[in-house]
């Protein structure tokens, strides 16, 4: 996941203000606060908030309970991309297959 963010917030500094990006961390791990504030710290995250909501997320997402990770990309309140990685199934080269899908969210200028 951090290889995810940290290319994230890189697109999105390239993107200046054509692109904003946020990090929804489903969890109520007493502790995860601190986490991703040091995740932020640590990995000079300036584009990208981390943020936290309750396990089951918010029920209008829809987000499929048994997926360890889920991607949504959108434009204008509509979603472009949505993908769900079971528990082990998000590897390094689906960072890329992400960050790939990042022009249907972007201008094409």
């Amino acid at each position: 996941m951090t290889s995810l963010v940290k290319k994230v917030n890189e697109v999105n500094n390239e993107q200046g203000k054509k692109m904003g990006s946020f990090v929804v961390f489903l969890n109520d791990e007493e502790a995860m606060e601190k986490k991703l504030k040091e995740l932020g710290e640590k990995e000079k995250l300036d584009k990208t908030v981390l943020t936290l909501d309750n396990p089951t997320g918010p029920k209008e997402y829809k987000i499929d309970k048994s997926a360890d990770v889920t991607v949504i990309l959108y434009k204008n309140k509509t979603v472009k991309v949505n993908r769900t990685y079971k528990k082990g199934e998000f590897k390094a080269e689906e960072v890329d297959t992400v960050i790939k899908d990042l022009p249907k969210i972007l201008d094409a200028k």
